[in-house]
């Protein structure tokens, strides 16, 4: 057993919130970076979320977050002790994908928040580990441990005058984003455990790896990234008891079901779908788009029970299975978006802000690329498609589902027992007569409906709104795809009206 807490929930700063949070009294839904460190003290004091990610890959955020917090809270943090009883976890950026600058200045808030944490008198490190995005191999996680004892060593021999020297020593958390890199992730880790022990003369006896809901669906679709986040967690588990460590798995997913489906409303659905999991993403809309007693039942729930749900397991039969299904998705996927996604531009481009973002693209970000084609980042995307009537998941699923045999279609819905559901939930945010307008001046979304009309036949599930809520929706979307090539203001504020109609933004 480790001998420290791992947690259950993680609030994160991902900006698919549709309201403003509950703790801002102007009920604007922009938060900025330095509002940021009041809502990581909200999120632990009001909503109880164990660890809060303070996000450095591709926006601004703010190094000075520990002593802010000391300095405001102090006596809050007396009783509940930062890295031991709640987490500020660092999500460094990413070198070899944007570039680094702030990434010293990340690494120097570790050292800075050690010494004054010392002062005040508390044991703990408030910061101790920190997530690597977009991890592809096992010597980035390394060379991210080497250069933080490198900067440690400096500081301590350097600048610091008491007798206590630095911990020259961070756990890291890979985030493993894609399909393939999901599946091959316990191959990255057994070479990076070797690796670690020649570097460090030690192996962790445990590791909490971070799988990513968002950008598997955002790359090869909502088939294949279920598919994945279900065969990873099963891989990890299996690698976990061939090397002797405990593993951690923590999912990165959103409200909307194209990005996991993560939502106070659906916390049942979410044990069914991914045992094993042990901490969980509570993003923004989870946190801001629901009445705040139902969010502080939700995670309630979610502390009670997720970290005692068995894990996923699979044969090697319905293992190959489903890597094949995965990868025969994307292809549907993949070939369907090509022709879409010029369509989308103007959404993409008036697409609400929610926090203080770098430049996506050139000096400063990075982009995702599909096909060559440049992407937003999948909140965006996401919430793009729902606004026009034509929920993201239905792209390439019918016809892979459609192209199943009797034995993979059985193994499919064994492995995914909420299919039918979620998609009963989904049609209720199609608009038939939107996707007509987009029909006429691009044959590419003919096969959309074809999926759509492929899972209706399947489930027998009515397409279309069935509440007052999802009509003014449909209403929107429908105003939306008449005016996509309008003043950008205009596509702005029908989204972010729709955003609070369906509670998330993307």
């Amino acid at each position: 057993m480790v001998d420290r807490k791992i947690p259950v929930t993680m609030g994160t700063q991902h900006p698919d919130n549709a309201n403003g949070p509950f703790w801002d009294v102007s009920n604007h839904p922009f938060i900025s970076a330095y509002n940021e460190t009041m809502e990581a003290y909200e999120n632990f004091s009001s909503l109880d979320v164990d660890e809060y990610m303070w996000d450095w890959e591709g926006k601004h955020a703010d190094a000075a977050v520990i002593d802010r917090l000391f300095s405001d809270q102090l006596e809050y943090f007396k009783a509940h002790q930062l890295g031991r009883d709640k987490f500020i976890t660092f999500r460094f950026p990413n070198i070899w994908e944007e570039r680094g600058y702030n990434l010293m200045q990340a690494m120097t808030a570790f050292l800075s928040s050690e010494d004054f944490a010392s002062d005040l008198g508390f044991e703990n490190r408030p910061l101790f580990e920190a997530i690597l995005p977009m991890a592809q191999r096992a010597d980035q996680i390394i060379e991210m441990q080497k250069l933080f004892k490198k900067l440690a060593e400096f500081k301590s021999e350097n600048f610091t005058t008491s007798s206590k020297a630095n911990t020259p020593y961070i756990e890291m958390i890979p985030l493993f984003e894609d399909f393939e890199t999901q599946l091959g992730a316990p191959e990255i880790l057994k070479e990076y455990l070797a690796l670690h022990e020649e570097t460090f003369g030690f192996r962790p006896k445990y590791m909490r790896v971070f799988l990513a809901g968002s950008d598997s669906a955002l790359s090869s679709g909502f088939m294949s990234s279920i598919s994945g986040n279900k065969l990873a967690i099963a891989r990890l588990y299996e690698f976990a008891e061939e090397e002797g460590i405990e593993i951690f798995p923590i999912v990165g997913m959103g409200s909307a079901i194209f990005r996991g489906g993560l939502s106070p409303r659906r916390i049942p659905r979410f044990f069914e779908e991914f045992g094993g999991v042990r901490t969980v993403t509570v993003q923004s809309a989870f946190r801001y788009d629901y009445p705040l007693v139902e969010v502080v039942n939700a995670i309630q729930d979610l502390q009670d029970h997720l970290q005692d749900v068995p894990a996923i397991s699979f044969t090697a039969e319905d293992k190959a299975i489903m890597i094949e299904i995965a990868r025969h998705s994307a292809e549907y996927y993949h070939e369907t978006l090509d022709n879409l996604v010029m369509d989308m531009q103007p959404l993409f481009k008036a697409f609400p802000k929610r926090r203080d973002r770098r430049q996506h693209v050139g000096v400063l970000g990075y982009s995702r690329q599909i096909d060559g084609i440049s992407l937003p980042r999948a909140i965006n995307f996401t919430g793009a498609f729902y606004s026009i009537g034509v929920p993201p998941e239905f792209i390439g699923f019918g016809r892979a589902l459609r192209d199943m045999d009797a034995q993979t279609r059985a193994v499919f819905e064994r492995h995914y027992p909420n299919l039918k559901a979620d998609f009963t939930e989904l049609a209720q945010y199609v608009n038939l007569d939107a996707l007509a307008i987009l029909e006429t001046g691009n044959s590419a979304w003919t096969s959309v409906r074809e999926d759509i009309e492929i899972l209706q036949a399947e489930f027998g599930f009515k397409v279309g709104p069935q509440t007052r809520e999802q009509e003014q929706h449909a209403q929107l979307a429908l105003q939306l795809v008449q005016i996509r090539e309008g003043a950008s203001v205009a596509i702005t504020a029908l989204i972010n009206r729709e955003a609070q109609l369906r509670h998330f933004l993307g």
